[in-house]
């Protein structure tokens, strides 16, 4: 059985050191898959389960020059959440590291520049004491450079002890490089100080003192600062890109407040807290754990865990999330989540993964790294043959071979990629968007179709009533006790009979409405103040209300909700039944009562004929409609709808700006989806999908390019799982968001383009790092080697070693860039109806669904996540498709700077009559127009040409 263990690995300094590390541990029997990364020093395994495959890693590690040691999962870090403990580890030893380089760094300058400025002082004029001037004081000069590089080299001694071991076992690293460079110049030096002390023992003055002027102590010295230095820099640079995790784990609280048995409160840490403990939360502190509220009520800052801004009222019975913030009041919580298994550890331990992981252009690093480190000593001693064949001396050849040596950069080429992944990640959590590997984060950025699931992604998820219309004069709180319709005496037995003789009253009447107009958030306090409804009306949703309130129906529970609100009173109600494929039966105060779809109103003979003409146009509008009859007289229809977010159709407009075509999928009917897709503005949308569907469309979907798809329920996983990226809204089914590569915690589809946008500013960070790290070593290894020196360029090791410095910080530095990134900031979008739109009583306007057939629109059975409708009802898939594609034209476009520019060239192309669809590449500069028709070559260039670009058709 395959398992997975996390070793911490010691030794490794540049990307050799990890492409070698991989490569030896891959080689072990009984290893499946391995990843090192390079910035935590640790490597993923995925091993056959057999505790002796892990002793042979190890062994396996430590024979190429490293130490690899399975990470003990068990003791937690003070003050981080239980499972966020390796990363705290990590983050107290990248702090010890970083003050032991800081020391290392210190001494190094104590030492080298007096060294310096000993040996290079006379070529500046600075004055020398008189003890190192002259000949006959040329040992001591000589000598008291050498004593001032022993403590250099001894602070440094890592990089002779690891270079030399990895060496030596034939996995040469960076290390390796410093160390021969360094090496060599001492030994140089040393050698030179045994020639003085030649030169002037036989006499030979002249002899002694081209010695002590060649002697590269200085250089040796310079060589190990300057790397130092880097290091240090590299090191406080790479300590920022975890920023995002520390953040994370310090967000816990530290303590909680546990009230005992007996009712008394204690302050005990948070690791002491265990499922099922009361624990007090007051006004102003965190939430320790993930539990439940009890007792008493508050008002919770959930930024931390969501990104979003607006406190959440949290009373009895609410759910509340670890780290959280009681901004107002004071509740007790029943602990149910504690240390690895709290929301904020989970997030915590998907970002640490993530940023374990490889993107697949690091492979392009890795095979380079692997070789990279031979070739530069194999170049180092070429370098210096050829200059000692061209009779330049020993001096100079040592020169360019050491200065070969030390500009070399593997380093920069090891860093380019994790650093980027690192703080994109660490972007993506800071604002809820939890990437869970690098190939997904690297993935997206070429994403160029977006698939979303309707119900519960685009919409909320949840009908609410949109309209309620009551027919005048029949339901008033003054009718007579007989019914409730205008005088019309029901029948014996409470259900149906009246219905002949209220015909001609209904055709009558068929005009007489009063209309009661929704505020756009019935959940907002203001909206039910200014909902205030006259006496008919709360008669009517009363008698609605009581009926309703027995059902455990979605559609039900939403009239519930909104009748409360009104004021609505419950009354009695006997003979209650539900009627499948219907609605409900009941009396109610005497009155006998129908409410339900058209289907149920024809069958209990109730007309219903004189709505039908708005209830065409309503069902248009994709809202769905319950009938309510009064002793067989239709007294009032309620209008329900699964409304769109707010700032979905924002969204998807950011998307197609980003040049990104939009598909709606739902089980919906057509008339629903198309309702929809007026509202959110997707490009195309396919309606009438099964579950076992969605899956088989994303598979032709991926024939045109890459795909992302955005889902939030159980149905939606193997679509998710098929999609090139899997996208899951973070308030959906946990099956969902383990299906998806990228989970979005606020639940709001704005996140679909921030991610989008984070992959895009992360890869492009990527390259660039990629480039200057190959460019760097392509410009200056031939440099250093001394390929420019007809022209005068050379470069010594002192310079060299300061170059390679520097390409490692920049790189790192670079990476820190994407520390600024910030998603768009979208508005939100009223999706309420247009006041204009709505008909006066006089017009009769009525909001119903088809007459003679079943209002509601929902989907089949077998697609639980759509809109709730009653059940009963089967439909047919339908799909909503675009006019037939008969051919394709692809365009060269010229003058395209960004993804605005995108927008207008696709604009400008899908306004032509038969262009179906304009698909832009700014990457090729290249526009396809998919036609459904024939269109002129010249027309299309003219429009592109038009919108300010230049263009013309190359097939």
């Amino acid at each position: 059985m395959t398992q997975k263990q996390t070793f911490d690995v010691s030794g490794m300094t540049c990307a050799a050191c990890s492409a070698r590390v991989e490569k030896t541990t891959s080689g072990v029997v009984g290893v499946e898959h391995v990843v090192v990364n390079l910035l935590k020093n640790s490597m993923e395994v995925e091993y056959d389960g057999n505790p002796a495959t892990l002793a042979a890693i190890s062994a396996a590690v430590e024979k190429a020059g490293y130490g690899a040691a399975p990470r003990i999962e068990a003791a937690a870090a003070a003050g981080a959440p239980s499972g966020a403990a390796p990363s705290a580890a990590r983050e107290n030893a990248a702090a010890k590291e970083a003050a032991h380089v800081r020391m290392r760094l210190i001494v190094s300058f104590v030492f080298t520049i007096p060294l310096f400025y000993l040996s290079m002082g006379h070529m500046f004029g600075w004055p020398i004491p008189g003890i190192f001037l002259g000949h006959e004081n040329m040992l001591t000069f000589a000598f008291t450079q050498f004593l001032l590089l022993l403590p250099v080299i001894f602070v440094n001694f890592k990089f002779f002890r690891v270079g030399f071991k990895t060496l030596f076992h034939g996995s040469p690293n960076m290390d390796s490089l410093i160390a021969l460079g360094s090496t060599a110049s001492t030994v140089y030096g040393i050698v030179a100080i045994y020639r003085i002390g030649w030169g002037m023992g036989h006499g030979d003055v002249d002899f002694a003192h081209m010695a002590a002027m060649d002697l590269y102590f200085e250089s040796a010295a310079m060589i190990l600062t300057l790397i130092t230095l880097g290091k240090y820099f590299e090191a406080r640079a790479k300590g920022k890109t975890t920023d995002a995790i520390a953040q994370l784990m310090d967000l816990s609280p530290k303590t909680a407040i546990r009230r005992n048995v007996d009712g008394a409160e204690e302050e005990v840490p948070v690791e002491q807290v265990r499922p099922g403990d009361i624990l007090i939360v007051r006004a102003g502190a965190g939430v320790p754990v993930d539990g439940v509220v009890v007792e008493g009520a508050g008002t919770v800052d959930e930024s931390v865990i969501t990104g979003e801004s607006v406190p959440v009222e949290k009373g009895v019975g609410a759910a509340v999330t670890g780290a959280t913030v009681n901004r107002t009041g004071w509740f007790a919580m029943r602990a149910e989540r504690v240390g690895a298994d709290t929301v904020l550890a989970g997030i915590v331990r998907m970002v640490d993964e993530a940023t374990s992981s490889k993107a697949p252009i690091e492979k392009l690093a890795d095979k380079i790294s692997g070789v990279f480190v031979p070739v530069v000593i194999a170049i180092a001693l070429i370098t210096f043959i050829i200059w000692m064949f061209v009779g330049a001396g020993v001096a100079t050849a040592l020169s360019h071979a050491i200065s070969v040596l030390v500009i070399s950069c593997p380093c920069a080429l090891g860093l380019a990629t994790p650093t980027a992944i690192m703080v994109g990640t660490g972007r993506g959590a800071a604002n809820g968007i939890l990437v869970k590997s690098a190939e997904a984060l690297q993935t997206a950025h070429g994403v160029k179709t977006v698939v979303l699931d309707k119900t519960g992604t685009i919409t909320k998820g949840a009908p609410e009533v949109c309209e309620v219309l009551v027919v005048e004069g029949r339901c008033d709180s003054a009718s007579s006790a007989a019914g409730c319709t205008g005088g019309v005496p029901s029948s014996a037995d409470g259900f149906g009979g009246a219905h002949k003789a209220s015909s001609a009253r209904a055709e009558q009447s068929s005009g007489l409405f009063v209309r009661v107009r929704t505020a756009e958030r019935l959940g907002a306090a203001e909206a039910i103040q200014t909902s205030q409804v006259d006496a008919q009306t709360l008669a009517f949703l009363s008698l609605v209300y009581s009926l309703e309130k027995r059902s455990e129906h979605p559609l039900a529970q939403a009239i519930v909700v909104y009748a409360e609100a009104r004021g609505a009173m419950a009354q009695e109600v006997e003979r209650f039944e539900q009627i499948p494929g219907g609605g409900l039966r009941g009396v109610v105060a005497g009155r006998a009562c129908l409410a339900g779809n058209a289907w149920l109103m024809e069958d209990g003979d109730v007309d219903a004929a004189f709505a039908s003409e708005q209830a065409q146009r309503l069902a248009d509008e994709g809202k769905t409609v319950i009938y309510f009859a009064v002793d067989g007289s239709l007294a009032g229809v309620i209008a329900l709808a699964d409304e769109p977010k707010p700032r979905s159709a924002a969204a998807l407009a950011e998307l197609s700006r980003m040049g990104i075509r939009t598909v709606m999928l739902t089980g919906d009917n057509e008339r629903t989806a198309h309702a929809i897709q007026k509202r959110v503005g997707t490009d195309d949308v396919i309606a009438g999908v099964l579950p076992q569907g969605k899956e088989e469309v994303i598979r032709d979907l991926q024939k045109q390019g890459t795909v992302a798809m955005v889902g939030d329920g159980v149905n939606d996983a193997p679509a998710l799982a098929r999609a090139d990226v899997g996208i899951a809204i973070g308030a959906g089914t946990d099956i969902a968001i383990d299906s998806a590569d990228i989970v979005l915690m606020k639940s709001d589809l704005a996140d679909v383009p921030a991610a989008i946008s984070l992959s895009r500013a992360t890869m492009r960070n990527i390259k660039q790092n990629l480039f200057w790290a190959l460019i760097y070593n392509v410009i200056c290894i031939p440099v250093a080697a001394g390929a420019l020196s007809f022209a005068g360029v050379t470069l010594n090791p002192m310079i060299a070693a300061a170059a390679m410095s520097c390409s490692s910080v920049c790189v790192v530095s670079n990476a820190l860039r994407l520390r600024g990134w910030k998603p768009v900031v979208l508005g939100e979008v009223a999706s309420a109806l247009e006041p204009d739109a709505a008909p006066d009583a006089a017009s009769g306007a009525a909001l119903a669904s088809e007459a003679g057939a079943p209002a509601t629109d929902g989907p089949s059975a077998e697609d639980g996540d759509e809109s709730p409708v009653s059940a009963g009802h089967s439909q047919e898939m339908q799909t909503v498709k675009p006019k037939e594609i008969i051919m394709e034209k692809k365009l060269s476009v010229e003058g395209m700077m960004c993804q605005h520019c995108v927008a207008h060239v696709k604009k400008a192309l899908e306004g032509v009559e038969g262009v179906e669809e304009a698909v832009v590449d700014l990457d090729s500069n290249s526009a396809t127009a998919k036609l459904s028709a024939d269109v002129a070559d010249q027309v299309l260039v003219d429009a592109i040409v038009d919108a300010g670009y230049e263009a013309k058709v190359v097939e």
